[in-house]
């Protein structure tokens, strides 16, 4: 019995501060929420079909036309060593060949009229022969390339000085027909 009358007591003082609390805590009434702002709407604009975009054609940029006028290669005295005032003018025949890779040539070779005339014409096809190495080492194809070699016959300038004698150590580089 001992143990219901605390049990009692016990709910009862447990009910009664639970009441004296509840009654002194402020209740906050909910405020009503602000009317929202009524914002005029923008008129509806009607949207008109867009015409269809240009089809624009992409026209490929304008190969530039190789330009095969060059300079003739020049060559040291009785020898195919080719003059170091050649290489510009090899570098840009590779530049120009390359813009047509199934473009052919002929490397006309010549010589100078020191010499025999057979010592010339060997010497102007070992002269043609070296610029085709240069064009192969720097990637163009060895058979677009032909060898003719004319030895002295053909000079373009006369062989009584040497600074004529120097003008006729050539290649020539010409555009197969």
């Amino acid at each position: 019995m001992n143990f219901s009358r605390n049990f009692f007591f016990t709910t009862l003082i447990g009910l009664s501060t639970l009441t004296l609390y509840s009654c002194k805590t402020k209740k906050f009434a909910a405020k009503p929420e602000p009317a929202p702002i009524s914002r005029p709407t923008p008129p509806i604009e009607e949207k008109k079909p867009q015409p269809a975009p240009e089809k624009v054609v992409e026209t490929p940029a304008p190969v530039e036309k190789p330009n095969f006028n060059l300079d003739n290669i020049q060559f040291e005295f009785n020898s195919f060593v080719l003059k170091t005032s050649s290489f510009p003018i090899l570098d840009k025949a590779v530049a120009e060949m390359k813009k047509a890779p199934d473009t052919k040539f002929v490397l006309n070779g010549h010589s100078s009229a020191e010499g025999t005339p057979e010592h010339n014409l060997s010497l102007s096809i070992d002269r043609a022969n070296a610029v085709k190495s240069y064009f192969v080492n720097a990637g163009l194809n060895a058979s677009i390339f032909t060898i003719v070699g004319h030895g002295e016959k053909e000079p373009i300038s006369s062989n009584a000085t040497e600074e004529g004698r120097m003008l006729n150590r050539r290649t020539e580089i010409k555009v197969q027909n």
